[in-house]
Order: C-alpha cells, then structure tokens, then sequence
C-alpha cells in the first residue's frame, strides 16, 4: 500500500513539474511580457500590474517545485532503501504476525520507551548471569592451583624477557575481577567477555609453559575444570542471546514499520499539496489565457501549417494536448481530423508553445544530421515507416480541413 502510495507521489509529482515548468517557460516566451503578448482592456499601468502579478506567482511556483521535488526525492529514496535491505528471513515471519503489525504501528516515542525499558530489563537478565559466572570463577580461584593465575605475570622479576614477544594479551584472574567490579559501563557488558578473558589466563599459560611444566599442567587442569561447569551455565546464557535477537529483531521491525507509516503519511500529504499545485498551475495557465489576446486568424493557419512539419512523435504529443481539454477527442485514433477552430484559446496557446519549441529542437537536429541516414533508417524500420505513414495521414486530414475552411464564401 505504502509503495503504491509512494509511487503515486512520484508520478502525480511528474505530472506537476512538467506543467509547471510548462506554465513557466510559456510565460517566459509569450505570456506576460507586455512587449509581445497584448492584454484586452487594460491600460499600461495595469498592464505592468499584471506582469508583476504573474512573475511574483510564477517565482513562487518554482520555489514550491524546488521544495517539493526534494521532499518527493525523500520519499522515493526511503522507499528505494527499503526495497534494497529488505530481509531475506522476513519471509520466515509468521503472516499472522506481519497482519497484527499492520494494524497498529507505535509511534517514534512509544518505540524509545519500550527500547529503554527493554534494555533495562536485559541488563538486569545480564547482571545476573554474571552474578552466576562469579561464583563458578571463586570457586576456580579457590583452587589450590590457581595461586600462578591470581595477579600479573612479573615479567621483569622472572626475567622473562621474551614474554611479550610471544603472548599479545596478558590476562590473570585479578585484573579479571578488577573489571567485573568496574562501575559506570566501565565493566563487562556480557558474560561471555568474561568466559573469553578466563580462557586467555589457561591459553596464555599453556603457550608460553612447556607441556612437562607445572604451570602448563595446572592451567591445563583448571581450565578443564573452568569448562566443565562452564557448560552447566551456557544453556541460560543461549537462552538469554536467543531472547535478545528476538527482541531486537522485533524492535528493528517495529522500527521500520514506523518509519513507513510516517513516510506514507508524508506521501499522501505530498499527493494532497501536489493536487492543490496541480490545480493552481492550470488557474494560472487560464489567467494567462484570459489576460492575453486570442490568436488570430493567421496565427492559427500559420499553426495548422507548422502541424504538418512536426515529427511523429511531436505530432501524437500536439494531439494528446488537444485531448486534454477535449477529452472526446480521438487523439490515438487510426484518421484523426483536427478543427483548428474549434479549440479552446488555452489549446491554441499552449499547441503553438509545444509546436514552436519542437521545430527549433527539429531545426537544431536537422542541421547536425545526415538527411540520408535518417532516409535509410525509415526504410529499415517498419515503425517509422508506420509512425511516418500516420503522419501523412493526419497532415492530409489537416489540409483538406484548412481547404474546406477556405472554400467557405466570405461574408
């Protein structure tokens, strides 16, 4: 739901911009410059009225866009985001569980609140299997074997001078005890930290003693031992790791369900805004219009004749701005008979704009290609040939209309 919303956004957004920009350029060209567009009824003054009016609406038309099309980018990049890192053990979720999601999303605070009350208690969970560790190390401490592993190895007062040059960590059971004690974070965040530290007091022991010593033997014993009622305690400790991925797994998708909710909420005030923007740009488009003369009558056989100029492809998209405000017109249609009459004044302003930009875009091409090339691929392909063909057809429709206008006796 929230992806089609978004892709709504985006398309409705497409639909504005290019209008806008249309609007704009429109303006730019012909629309409010009192030098070559002709306001009726109005005197000079009110004309340059006018032409503030619409430049002051047009500049704030172009800083809506800018905003809204970096707001649109948000949405599609989430979205994108999201479609990218979705999980693949997602798919290893209960549906029933998904569809009591989907009915209820929490908010951003309520998410912060069950996190910290979450952590709380998973710490408290944590301090008492450290708690628990704590006895099984007195009791390997209490070892009448142990005395070697209590405080750090004098390295100096051995004379073990390549000490450091075999063992990268020293470790022994005060320094062990010392950060079981540590207060403010300071200290062991897990359990199995402290299995791993006892375990290095054994391994260093055994790496540096030879085999036959009696250091290598004792650590050899008491790691066994350390082991052994390590293995009674590590059942609560995978309990403990499976409940927390769970909970965080949880929490990551409640997580990102907020965040859909909330960017689904801002889409659909996105698509609301970019309907009003829409509606304001065809007010403005319909000012323009009313403000400015209607074209002449050589202005539209002028039109009629550049009409027949256009490519294909620009000559479906004249049709289809016809279609828009004549939604009876048969813009796709096989034989298209195009009334230059009879269209809106809006029409015949925004087909010359499309026209006049398209045969400068013609022009610019035609003078930088080669007229051969083009004849070969049209014979080469058979949807040119076709696309071709429909024009023929539309620009005949076209003369025989201006032919019919012109046999009509004069008054």
């Amino acid at each position: 739901m929230v992806h089609i919303l978004a892709s709504s956004t985006v398309t409705i957004f497409n639909i504005y911009i290019y209008r806008s920009y249309a609007l704009i350029d429109n303006i730019a060209m012909e629309g409010v410059d009192a030098s070559n567009l002709d306001f009726k009824n109005v005197g000079p003054r009110l004309n340059g009225e006018l032409v503030d009016g619409f430049t002051c609406s047009v500049d704030e038309l172009v800083i809506k866009v800018d905003k809204l099309e970096q707001r649109v980018n948000e949405v599609e990049k989430f979205y994108l985001n999201t479609s990218i890192k979705q999980p693949s053990s997602s798919k290893n979720t209960s549906s029933g569980k998904h569809k009591d999601k989907d009915k209820h999303v929490p908010g951003f605070k309520k998410l912060q609140q069950e996190a910290s009350r979450r952590e709380s208690a998973a710490a408290k969970r944590m301090q008492e299997l450290m708690r628990q560790f704590g006895t099984i190390l007195r009791q390997i401490t209490q070892h009448k074997w142990a005395w070697p592993f209590m405080q750090p190895v004098d390295v100096e007062g051995l004379g073990l001078h390549d000490y450091y040059e075999i063992i990268d960590r020293p470790m022994d059971f005060s320094t062990i005890k010392n950060q079981m004690e540590a207060r403010n974070g300071a200290g062991y965040k897990h359990v199995r930290e402290i299995w791993a530290d006892v375990g290095l007091v054994f391994k260093n022991a055994m790496k540096y003693n030879d085999e036959k010593s009696d250091v290598h033997l004792m650590a050899k014993t008491l790691q066994e031992k350390f082991e052994e009622k390590w293995l009674q305690l590590l059942p609560k400790v995978n309990e403990e790791e499976k409940r927390r991925e769970e909970e965080e797994a949880e929490a990551q998708l409640n997580m990102q369900l907020a965040h859909e909710a909330a960017h689904a909420k801002i889409a659909r005030d996105l698509c609301n805004e970019l309907y009003e923007g829409d509606t304001h740009v065809e007010e403005l488009r319909e000012m323009v219009v009313r403000r400015c003369r209607k074209i002449s009558i050589e202005e539209k056989r002028n039109l009629g004749i550049d009409l027949t100029k256009l490519s294909p492809d620009d000559l479906s998209k004249s049709l289809e701005i016809v279609a828009q405000n004549n939604p009876l017109f048969p813009a796709s249609a096989e034989e298209v008979e195009l009334d230059i009459d009879a269209q809106s004044e809006l029409t015949l302003w925004r087909l010359k704009f499309f026209v006049k930009d398209a045969l400068e875009v013609q022009d610019k091409s035609s003078s930088k290609g080669d007229n051969s090339n083009s004849a070969n691929v049209a014979a080469t392909n058979p949807n040119i040939s076709a696309a071709s063909k429909r024009k023929k057809e539309i620009c005949d429709a076209l003369v025989k209309k201006a032919r019919k206008r012109n046999k009509k006796p004069s008054k």
